[in-house]
C-alpha cells in the first residue's frame, strides 16, 4: 500500500533523473513523473514542503506531532532535498510547472538566495516560505536556552562526548549558544537526533517563530503564515530583531 514515504521516494527519484537529463529546463519526463503524478492523485498530496536535510524534517514532523496533527494524513508531504541549492530542482518538479503542489519550505538565513532564485525560475511564489536567523538548530537552542539543551544532552547520554568538545581549544571564547550549535553538528545523525528532541522540550507556544509560522502555512493555508517572505529582506530584518 502506498504512503507519502513512497511519494518521497518517487520525487527523489524523479528529481534524480531530472538532474541528469533535464537540465535548468526540463523535469526529467518519463516513468519517474508518471509514478509521481499517480501517488500524488492516490494520496491526494497538495502541500510539498521543502526542506534543506532531514533534521529539519525530524524537528517539522515533531512539532506536527506535538499539535496532534499528521502531515500525511491531511496532504502534506514534507521532505528533505538534499540541500539548499536543490530548491529550484523541487520547485519546478513539484510547483507550478510540474505536480502544481503549494510550495512551503524552511531555510538557513545564508541559503535564501538559493532559494529565491530557484523559486523565481519556477515561477513559484515566495509566500510561505521562512528564513531561520542561522539555522534551524540555533533557533531551537535560543528558544530552549543553552542551560536547557544542555541538560537535554545530559539526559541523552551524550554528556562526555559534550565534556570532550567544550574541553577543546577551538571552543574557548566562544558563548554557549554557539558551542552548543556546533556540538550538534559534530556527528553524523546528531542533528537528526536532537532536532526531534529540542522540539519535544520545546514549552507550549515556545517554538522559534519560523517554525511555528511553517506549520501554520502548509497547515492552514497561504493566509496562515504571517512571516511569509512576500518581502525576503524585511523578514531577515525582523529575525535580526527577534534574536538581538
Amino acid at each position: 500500500m502506498a504512503d507519502m514515504r513512497t511519494f518521497r521516494d518517487a520525487v527523489a527519484d524523479w528529481a534524480g533523473g531530472a538532474s541528469g537529463a533535464g537540465g535548468a529546463g526540463g523535469d526529467g519526463g518519463g516513468p519517474g513523473r508518471d509514478s509521481a503524478v499517480r501517488l500524488r492523485d492516490r494520496l491526494g498530496v497538495r502541500v510539498a514542503v521543502l526542506l534543506e536535510g532531514p533534521s529539519d524534517v525530524a524537528a517539522v514532523d515533531a512539532l506536527a506531532a506535538r499539535r496532534g496533527r499528521d502531515p500525511a494524513a491531511e496532504g502534506v508531504c514534507v521532505l528533505s532535498m538534499g540541500g539548499a541549492m536543490n530548491i529550484g530542482r523541487y520547485a519546478r518538479l513539484l510547483g507550478p510547472p510540474g505536480l502544481g503542489l503549494r510550495l512551503t519550505g524552511l531555510c538557513d538565513e545564508r541559503e535564501w538566495p538559493y532559494y529565491a532564485r530557484g523559486l523565481e525560475r519556477a515561477g513559484a511564489t515566495q509566500h510561505g516560505f521562512f528564513v531561520c536567523a542561522a539555522d534551524l538548530e540555533d533557533e531551537l537552542i535560543r528558544a530552549l536556552g543553552p542551560p536547557r539543551v544542555t541538560e537535554l544532552i545530559r539526559a541523552e547520554g551524550d554528556a562526555r562526548p559534550l565534556n570532550t568538545f567544550l574541553n577543546q581549544p577551538a571552543q574557548q571564547g566562544r558563548t554557549p549558544q554557539q558551542q552548543l550549535r556546533r556540538f550538534l553538528g559534530t556527528k553524523k545523525g546528531r542533528k537528526i537526533r536532537y532536532g526531534r528532541v529540542l522540539v519535544e522540550a520545546l514549552g507550549p507556544d515556545h517554538a522559534p517563530a519560523p517554525l511555528t509560522g511553517l506549520l501554520d502555512a502548509f497547515f492552514d493555508g497561504p493566509s496562515g503564515g504571517p512571516t511569509a517572505l512576500s518581502d525576503p529582506s524585511a523578514t531577515l530584518r525582523s529575525w535580526r530583531r527577534l534574536c538581538s
